[in-house]
């Protein structure tokens, strides 16, 4: 071999190298910063003058759900403990409440409050890695559908003539979406969906390019192998927009049209592609999961008129 042929071929396996190893860390990067659940978010969601506002109302309404509510745990099918709010009451009535991204069960808490006192029995879940439940990878979704599914027949095997509404805020939402697309018992009877996404993989590409001018190409495919590697799954399967086409379980889209966090456009599509009974509120002036404060007339109004037309 010639001597420039070696030299060439030593520069090709040099860049060859440089590449995977700046394209390894940016994978690395992007799961730490969006699905390594102990990592900080604040580049995602920034800092918040009213966290102690908003603490302040949590404990206020998880004092309250517990004057009625219980803990519960849940090992799953993967042996992580789970765990979840419940309320239980002389009801067949059930409504599963589904917190969002970094959140967890106690966020939902207030809408469970509302639920209790209309008759329901509400189970609120900390999804896996959230809260009290364990793990370290966010799902987005793609198992935390199946920890719902299991939640779903724990509630039955207590309560086989349970009627089940399902109903989850941002990632929360895509969660009941995905859910929706199992084969589902019959006691599930309605589901709600406010802000969700169309998959995780649409959501990440749409905050790479708007938090640092990036395409999805090569660093949310690095970050999804990264992901298959560290996290144990695919980001391609938490996917709710191929989840509605199979959905038989009617729901409603929910979405503000100021959100720029999980953009409006979204909701169409999930819209327009599932095949069960549907229906949709676009709640104006409306960003990220701010629906229910910016008009929480209509919001309510129209969920309970929703939930109502399939359980009695």
């Amino acid at each position: 071999m010639k001597k420039r042929t070696k030299i060439i071929i030593g520069i090709c396996i040099t860049i060859l190298i440089i590449i995977t190893g700046v394209i390894g860390y940016a994978g690395n990067y992007f799961y730490t910063l969006a699905i390594d659940s102990t990592s900080d978010k604040s580049v995602v969601f920034g800092s918040s003058e009213n966290d102690s506002v908003a603490e302040k109302a949590k404990s206020e309404a998880e004092a309250a759900f517990m004057k009625h509510g219980k803990d519960r745990w849940l090992t799953n099918q993967d042996g992580y403990r789970l765990h979840a709010y419940e309320a239980s009451q002389n009801a067949n009535k059930w409504l599963i409440a589904v917190h969002g991204y970094m959140g967890q069960g106690r966020d939902m808490l207030a809408s469970g409050n509302r639920f209790y006192d209309m008759g329901y029995n509400v189970l609120v879940p900390d999804l896996r890695s959230h809260g009290q439940s364990e793990g370290t990878a966010i799902g987005m979704g793609a198992w935390d559908s199946d920890d719902i599914v299991e939640w779903i027949n724990e509630i039955i095997k207590d309560n086989p003539k349970a009627e089940i509404a399902l109903y989850g805020v941002s990632m929360g939402a895509s969660t009941v979406m995905m859910t929706t697309g199992h084969n589902l018992p019959e006691n599930v009877k309605v589901a709600i969906e406010d802000c969700g996404y169309t998959s995780a993989w649409d959501e990440f590409s749409y905050q790479l390019d708007d938090l640092f001018g990036l395409p999805s190409f090569p660093a949310l495919d690095a970050a999804n192998i990264v992901t298959m590697i560290r996290g144990g799954y695919n980001l391609k399967d938490a996917d709710a927009l191929e989840a509605v086409k199979k959905s038989k379980t009617p729901t409603l889209f929910i979405h503000g049209d100021a959100d720029d966090f999980v953009p409006t456009s979204m909701v169409y599509p999930l819209y327009d592609a599932a095949v069960c009974e549907k229906d949709i509120l676009i709640i104006k002036g409306a960003g990220h999961g701010k629906s229910k404060e910016v008009d929480p007339k209509t919001y309510w109004d129209k969920i309970d008129s929703f939930i109502e037309t399939y359980m009695k």
